[in-house]
């Protein structure tokens, strides 16, 4: 286990479990996002790690986002220096080439409940409370919370979210689409690195283009996206993995992966 400065790294398996670790809330500073970004650009260079848990230290908070401290003064160059690490940090997030999943396992406020949205998967604890505040304050979410949330649960609730400032519970995460799992108090971490290891099954390889076409979905037009999907379905066939995953079954053995 490699203790940083606010974020906690541990491996297990093919998985790597960051807690975020700056009590008593696990607020953000821009050390922390810069240090995630390095992590996340690490994670992706290591070819045993297939995905990453995210998870909040304590059983009060998983984060509740930006310390409001950083903005009292009202200085623009300090707002600015921050929403380009928060940005950076959480885009890198975005396009980590495994999978990544949020143990959501409490207050999940602002910044907190914007690196859970730049995750590909949430699992929440039944206690937990989500919520974008920040116009609450006179700012906005300026971390991908407008367009992931709205990618998620449609313009609806991301408008009573961020503009009505609704906080919302677990239960009602998961039926708005929020998050796709909900667990019992204390569960969270348990199921996300549960979750995890149903991805080292599959092809690395595979996955990380599948995460690429799904997430163009976003901003490409359908007629442009087919197109790719058939290109990087034969883009597989360039790889060690696409002919151990099909000999694999073919012999009727585990594959072994070699993620590339």
């Amino acid at each position: 286990m490699t203790a940083h400065t606010a974020i906690i790294e541990h491996i297990i398996g093919h998985t790597a479990i960051l807690t975020l670790n700056n009590p008593p809330a696990n607020t953000w500073t821009a050390d922390s996002l810069q240090q995630l970004k390095q992590i996340v650009i690490k994670l992706n260079q290591n070819k045993d790690i297939y995905a990453l848990v995210i998870t909040g230290q304590g059983e009060k908070f998983f984060s509740a986002g930006a310390d409001l401290n950083l903005f009292a003064d009202g200085d623009k160059g300090k707002a600015a220096s921050m929403a380009k690490h928060f940005g950076e940090a959480f885009e890198a997030l975005s396009a980590f080439r495994g999978v990544s999943i949020a143990a959501i396992n409490g207050y999940t406020m602002g910044g907190g409940l914007e690196v859970a949205l730049a995750c590909d998967l949430r699992i929440a604890e039944s206690q937990a409370q989500m919520a974008l505040p920040e116009a609450t304050v006179g700012l906005l979410p300026c971390a991908g919370g407008t367009q992931n949330l709205t990618a998620l649960v449609g313009e609806g609730w991301a408008k009573r979210m961020i503009l009505c400032g609704e906080r919302v519970d677990a239960a009602k995460a998961e039926k708005i689409g929020l998050v796709e799992e909900v667990v019992e108090k204390g569960q969270a971490l348990d199921a996300a690195v549960a979750l995890a290891a149903k991805v080292a099954k599959q092809s690395p390889s595979s996955v990380s283009v599948c995460k690429t076409l799904i997430n163009a979905g976003r901003a490409m037009p359908r007629s442009q996206a087919l197109p790719l999907e058939r290109e990087l379905f034969v883009g597989l066939f360039d790889t060690d993995d696409q002919a151990e995953g099909v000999n694999a079954f073919l012999q009727k053995r585990a594959p072994i992966w070699k993620n590339s």
